[in-house]
């Protein structure tokens, strides 16, 4: 019988593979259990009471579909953020959204413009529509905004990608250099602000949304998976014009948002007292890894995420050595994938609970490889 591919040929060249190794599939394979999961930027706080309250209250409906305008949701985001409905298109979390703008722009053999070592869950969307990945050095732990908008006019590039503030580092940009960057790009080019963690951000880090709502070739995407609190749910949006935004509704899953988690969103916005208290405890957390990294001899990255990177001072096999190590010990955490970025590790902020078996089971693991 003749060999052959039920696939298309890009399907076929396609490795079969999970960006992210998640912490249930570590117990399944090393027999472990995880004890403090610190390692995927989930907000180990969780989400606010009301929010858990409106979920309870939202299961009962949950044999219904989801409104699929998301005309309700789409309309306490723009009261909340000073826009109005059309300036937004609601997915299932950032991760879709960036598909679907992949597919919106493009074709096999397009250049897509990003940073060496950003977040690979972009990348894997735009290898699996045939883009060309083409990637510009973070400098000094960063990335780099002339790099970036060198790369995109040597190559033409109709997409570019870049998120502020930045995962795997933590690092950020002021407001006004990301401002510069996107109006100094190309009409023909378009621009993905990933803004996951705006949130957690200092002041003057995130542009107003008025700098660059007018902008055809600027979409600004937001989660309420980091700070909110609601991974699990996969709520996420989009902030561009209303023409860039209607595009989603060609090619997005118009039934794909889940009823209980477009509740949870409603319930989390109307609850900003507690997002301001979480984010408070995001901060005294980024402080608590910071001090144990010191405390062992480990250099921690300035962050405005949910998470700290934190310098191991060596090369990526022994960052690796730490993760492994520290996974034996029931704390779960990642590391950039990328050198020389995978000289770091990357821990999640988390309660109090997890930071105690975090300061524990460090200086075991480093005694231990060293």
């Amino acid at each position: 019988m003749t060999a052959f591919s039920r696939f298309t040929p890009l399907a076929s060249a396609l490795p079969s593979t999970v960006p992210f190794v998640g912490p249930e599939a570590i117990e399944r394979s090393r027999g472990l259990a995880v004890k403090a999961r610190i390692g995927a930027n989930e907000n180990g706080f969780g989400p606010a009471p009301s929010v858990m309250t409106a979920i309870t209250a939202a299961a009962a409906d949950t044999w219904k579909y989801a409104d699929p305008e998301n005309f309700e949701l789409k309309q306490a985001l723009a009261a909340h953020l000073g826009c109005a409905g059309e300036n937004l298109a609601i997915g299932e979390g950032i991760d879709s959204l960036l598909g679907q703008i992949v597919r919106l722009v493009i074709d096999p053999g397009m250049p897509v413009v990003t940073s060496l070592g950003a977040y690979p869950t972009f990348n894997f969307h735009v290898v699996g529509h045939g883009g060309r990945l083409v990637t510009t050095p973070y400098i000094n732990d960063r990335e780099d905004l002339d790099g970036l908008l060198d790369c995109v006019r040597r190559e033409n590039a109709p997409l570019v990608y870049f998120a502020n503030p930045d995962n795997p580092m933590g690092s950020w940009c002021d407001a006004d250099s990301i401002v510069a960057f996107a109006k100094a790009l190309p009409e023909t080019c378009l621009l993905v602000l990933d803004e996951a963690y705006c949130e957690t951000g200092p002041a003057g880090a995130t542009p107003g949304l008025q700098a660059l709502i007018d902008h055809p070739n600027i979409i600004r995407t937001r989660t309420f998976s980091k700070a909110y609190g609601l991974a699990g749910s996969r709520v996420g949006y989009a902030i561009s014009t209303p023409g860039t935004a209607r595009a989603f509704d060609k090619v997005r899953n118009h039934f794909g948002m889940n009823r209980i988690g477009v509740a949870a969103a409603l319930a989390a916005l109307q609850d900003q007292a507690y997002l301001s208290e979480v984010i408070a405890r995001i901060s005294a957390s980024r402080d608590r890894i910071a001090a144990i990294a010191r405390a062992n001899g480990l250099e921690p990255l300035p962050s405005a995420t949910n998470f700290v990177a934190i310098n191991c001072g060596r090369d990526g096999a022994y960052a690796r050595a730490i993760v492994d190590g520290l996974m034996e010990q029931g704390v779960f955490i990642r590391m950039p994938g990328v050198a020389p970025l995978n000289r770091c590790i990357r821990v999640s902020t988390g309660p109090e609970q997890d930071m105690a078996l975090l300061e524990q089971a460090l200086p075991q693991v480093l005694k231990a490889i060293t």
